[in-house]
């Protein structure tokens, strides 16, 4: 990463910031005026992303894509950088850590994932167009309908909230709910996917999960307390539902869940849009001391082997490109799907295993599921 410093220094430059045309003096106020994650090609096709940080040490976190970098002071002043090297289409959510342990949103940087995230993308990444720039100060708004479940199958007490996508229809569950609601803007996205015309109306559930290893394994306890508990109490909130059609949305171990609940439940869940399933899962696989070092497929390509999918199934598959150790357990499960009588969709977006990347598979394909 300091090749870049380097070529910089033998052309004249005053500083590497110099290549992503920063202006003025670093650490003075021109300078941090504007300052902002920026990058230039690298040379092999891919980036160099600069971060700034204006303080004391730091060092940034990234999601599920890169091991942590620690910034460097630039001379005697109290900008810290980093220089990072990024392939081609990526979309990434990061922090920054302090000495203290505690972790920050990039204060440079106008795109959050709440409170203490940021996200970036190369200038290759392909556009969001539906998922609004969220800032430190905006307040994401939040459905209407609340829906206090006190399930008798899971334990414990849990809010669900439910918003009608142009006037409702046929329900979307968005597993991880609480992350679509308070991280990923999801009820602002769909409306304005359906406003351009590229969303079906719908009644989105956002379902939070308590305990993801628990909750989202291979086990029948979720989906017959959704069946038996939560699409009741979805039916009686006064929103518009259509629960004869259900999309089941999910990401990592509930992608795996999701699809587990389309073979397992088919008269419940015959629609889903999976982004990275966690198709390395077996109920031993936690234990090992590397979970995705096992059979390829897992348990659920165990299960397309042993008989057909069910009749009617339609999923959506999407995997992050960056995303090397998950891709021969996705790409089994993508083919034994097809072979086993399904439609499928595959997709790969510009992400490692991370939502910011994950979001606009996840209009497109839920409108795809519902087509």
């Amino acid at each position: 990463m300091r090749a870049l410093e380097r070529i910089l220094a033998e052309d004249g430059s005053e500083s590497p910031f110099a290549a992503f045309d920063l202006p003025g003096t670093p650490g003075t106020d021109e300078f941090w005026a504007a300052a902002a994650p920026a990058s230039a090609p690298s040379g092999d096709g891919g980036w160099v992303t600069l971060f700034l940080w204006r303080g004391s040490p730091t060092v940034i976190d990234f999601e599920s894509w890169s091991d942590p970098v620690a910034l460097l002071r630039w001379r005697d002043t109290d900008c810290w950088y980093a220089e990072v090297r990024m392939p081609a289409r990526l979309r990434v959510t990061y922090r920054f850590l302090a000495d203290d342990g505690s972790s920050y949103a990039d204060p440079l940087n106008p795109v959050r994932a709440g409170g203490e995230r940021s996200v970036v993308a190369t200038p290759d990444a392909p556009p969001q167009p539906y998922w609004p720039a969220v800032g430190a100060d905006d307040v994401l708004p939040l459905p209407r309908t609340r829906i206090r479940w006190a399930s008798e199958r899971l334990g414990g007490k849990r809010t669900v909230r439910v918003h009608p996508v142009g006037g409702g229809g046929p329900v979307v569950l968005l597993l991880d709910g609480d992350d679509w609601l308070y991280l990923h803007p999801a009820m602002t996205a769909f409306d304005a996917a359906f406003d351009a015309g590229d969303m079906p109306p719908a009644t989105l559930v956002f379902l939070p999960t308590k305990d993801r290893q628990a909750e989202f394994g291979c086990r029948p306890e979720l989906w017959e307390a959704v069946r038996d508990e939560l699409l009741p109490l979805v039916a009686g909130s006064g929103v518009p539902a259509d629960l004869g059609r259900l999309v089941v949305a999910g990401q990592s171990l509930a992608g795996l869940s999701a699809m587990y609940a389309a073979l397992e439940f088919p008269e419940l869940v015959s629609r889903v849009a999976c982004q990275s399933g966690s198709f390395w899962w077996t109920p031993e696989a936690s234990d090992l001391p590397d979970p995705l070092g096992g059979p390829r497929g897992g348990t659920i390509a165990a299960r397309l082997r042993e008989r057909p999918a069910p009749a009617g199934l339609r999923i959506a598959f999407d995997l992050g490109e960056h995303e090397a150790r998950m891709q021969p357990h996705c790409e089994l499960v993508e083919a034994l799907t097809e072979q086993a009588g399904a439609t499928v969709r595959v997709s790969r977006s510009a992400s490692g295993h991370d939502r910011a990347g994950w979001r606009q598979a996840l209009l497109r394909d839920v409108a795809w599921a519902l087509a």
